[in-house]
C-alpha cells in the first residue's frame, strides 16, 4: 500500500513573517504614498480651477459689456402722438421717458407725403418735446414743411460717441474705474455701469444702476465681481505695475475710446499644497473694442448727426461716492 506523506503544519517560520510583513508594509507605503499625491495634485487643480473659472467669468462680462457700450435705445413703439410739421418748435410723443435733452431723434415717415428728419431735443415738458430741425431727406424751398402724422415714428439714430467714458474727460475712466453707459444687456433699457479694480481690497466691483438714477450707490458685497484681486505685475523691470484698465482714443481728435485693455491678476483661495505657497495668474484682454463708439467716431467723419452727446443723466454719474 502506497503511504501518503502529509505536509508539516507547522506554519511561517519567524523570518517567513518578517520578509512577509516587510513587504507587505513597502507596497502599502507606496500606494499610501501614490495616494496621497493624487490627492495634492487633485487640490492643486482645484485650487487653480477655481481661480481661473472667477479670472474668466469676469473677464468674459468685461468684453461683453464694452462691446455693448454705446448702443443707444429709445423705448419701443414710441410715436408722434399729434402731428407736427416740419419747422415746429414742439411735438408730442406718446411717451418722451426716454429721451434726454439734447438728444438726437428721427421723425419717421407715415404716409406718402412725409419726410425722415432729424431733430435735436432742447427741452422736455411731460411728453412735449422744444426741439430744433436739423436735416431732412427732402429739400426745405419756398417755406414748403413737411407734414409728420400722428403715429409716425421716433427713434434714436447712431451711437453714443463716449460710450466708454473717456479718461480724459470730467470724472472719466481710469485706470482702476471703467465707465460705461448704453443699451448694455440688449433688452432696449439703457443703463450706467462701473468697474472698481480695488486692488489694496483684492476685490473687483461691478454695479449697474439704471441711466437716470440720480445718486450713484457706494459699493457693496453684493457688488464683488472678483475676490483676491493683486496688483499686476510691472510691465518693464523696475516700472509701475499695470493698471487694470488702459484706454486706445482715436488718434485724430482724442475724444472716442476704441480700444480697451483689460489687465487682472487673481490668487488662488488656498495655499497650494506642493508649493507651499499661493497661486498667481495675470490674464490680459488687450484688444476689447466697443464697437457702438468705433461706429460712431466712424459716422463723425461724415455724418455728426448721428453721434450722440452724453446724457446729463450719465454727466450726474460719473464722479465717484
Amino acid at each position: 500500500m502506497n503511504r501518503t506523506r502529509w505536509g508539516s503544519d507547522a506554519g511561517f517560520s519567524l523570518m517567513e513573517l518578517l520578509v512577509a510583513t516587510g513587504v507587505l508594509l513597502a507596497v502599502s507605503g507606496m500606494v499610501t504614498s501614490a495616494l496621497l499625491q493624487m490627492t495634492s495634485a487633485q487640490r492643486t487643480i482645484a485650487n487653480r480651477t477655481d481661480m481661473h473659472s472667477g479670472v474668466r467669468s469676469a473677464t468674459e462680462l468685461l468684453q461683453q459689456e464694452v462691446g455693448q457700450a454705446g448702443r443707444i435705445a429709445l423705448y419701443p413703439g414710441t410715436t408722434l402722438s399729434a402731428a407736427a410739421i416740419s419747422g415746429d418748435p414742439t411735438a408730442a410723443l406718446t411717451d418722451a421717458s426716454g429721451v434726454f435733452v439734447g438728444e438726437l431723434l428721427v421723425i419717421g415717415a407715415k404716409g406718402t407725403l412725409s419726410q425722415e428728419e432729424t431733430i435735436k431735443v432742447t427741452a422736455i415738458s411731460g411728453n412735449t418735446l422744444t426741439m430744433n430741425y436739423i436735416t431732412s431727406n427732402g429739400v426745405i424751398g419756398s417755406g414748403f414743411h413737411f407734414p409728420h402724422e400722428a403715429g409716425a415714428t421716433v427713434t434714436a439714430g447712431g451711437a453714443f460717441g463716449s460710450g466708454v467714458v473717456p479718461p480724459n474727460v470730467t470724472n472719466g475712466s481710469t485706470a482702476s474705474r471703467l465707465k460705461l453707459y448704453g443699451d448694455i444687456n440688449g433688452d432696449g433699457k439703457m443703463v450706467y455701469v462701473e468697474y472698481f479694480c480695488d486692488t489694496t481690497n483684492h476685490l473687483l466691483y461691478r454695479t449697474m444702476v439704471d441711466w437716470k438714477t440720480a445718486t450713484k450707490p457706494g459699493v457693496s458685497p453684493s457688488d464683488v465681481l472678483l475676490d483676491n484681486v493683486w496688483p499686476n505685475p510691472p510691465q518693464t523691470t523696475g516700472g509701475p505695475n499695470l493698471p487694470c484698465f488702459q484706454y486706445q482714443m482715436d488718434p485724430l481728435s482724442n475724444t472716442y475710446v476704441l480700444d480697451v485693455a483689460v489687465t487682472l491678476t487673481a490668487q488662488t483661495q488656498q495655499i497650494d499644497p506642493v508649493t507651499r505657497k499661493y497661486q498667481q495668474e495675470t490674464k490680459a484682454l488687450l484688444n476689447v473694442s466697443p464697437r457702438n463708439t468705433i461706429g460712431a467716431w466712424q459716422a463723425a467723419g461724415g455724418n455728426v448727426n448721428r453721434v450722440q452727446p452724453m446724457p446729463p443723466s450719465i454727466t450726474n454719474l460719473l464722479p465717484s461716492p
